[in-house]
């Protein structure tokens, strides 16, 4: 039972960004830009990473939505994403992935555990200064919003078929589309180009 009331029937962070669309705006053009835009990581990697971060926090919601996400972008692949949380040294994804997982791990304990080591390590097995930017900041944000999730203790069913089909949609028209679902219009006042 969430602990302030979030409108019925919207699970985890949505029903949360529900209940305040001025600040839910903003989270999603930022998971938008950080997951789903062109980069030169692919839209399949970035969720991966925040999946395992998700994992790391125990944010059922999150690493389980994120997983579906991922699964889709890699081809329904449900097992691969099971492998990266459980233990993605093993994994069937790139070095580069690899060393930017361990950078996100290390921002999920603190920012501070990331060392120039990871970094230099990272840049050998060819992860740019933007991919590690970007990971740095998909754990980074992946703190805060799975903090958000169970900080409300949103309202998180254990049904996997609707986060499988969340993912698919979620990985097919990306975050601001999807979040058109449950956030009311943007005021007019602020349609106006200035």
């Amino acid at each position: 039972m969430p602990h302030i009331s979030l409108p019925e029937g919207l699970t985890g962070i949505r029903g949360a960004m529900a209940f305040r669309p001025e600040t839910a705006r903003p989270l999603n053009a930022l998971a938008e830009v950080l997951l789903h835009a062109p980069n030169t990581l692919s839209a399949g990697e970035r969720e991966l990473i925040a999946t395992y971060v998700s994992y790391l926090n125990d944010c059922y919601y999150c690493q389980t939505c994120h997983g579906y996400i991922a699964a889709a972008l890699h081809d329904g692949d449900e097992e691969l994403v099971r492998r990266v949380k459980a233990d993605f040294q093993h994994a069937d994804i790139s070095e580069k992935l690899k060393a930017l997982l361990v950078i996100a791990g290390k921002v999920q304990k603190g920012g501070k555990q990331v060392t120039a080591d990871d970094v230099d390590f990272a840049h050998t097995v060819g992860a740019t200064d933007l991919e590690i930017h970007d990971t740095v900041l998909i754990a980074a944000a992946f703190c805060m919003y799975n903090r958000y999730v169970d900080g409300l203790d949103t309202w998180q069913p254990h049904a996997e078929a609707l986060y499988r089909e969340r993912g698919k949609h979620v990985a097919k028209v990306g975050y601001i589309s999807a979040s058109n679902e449950y956030l009311p219009p943007k005021p007019a006042a602020e349609l106006i180009v200035k």
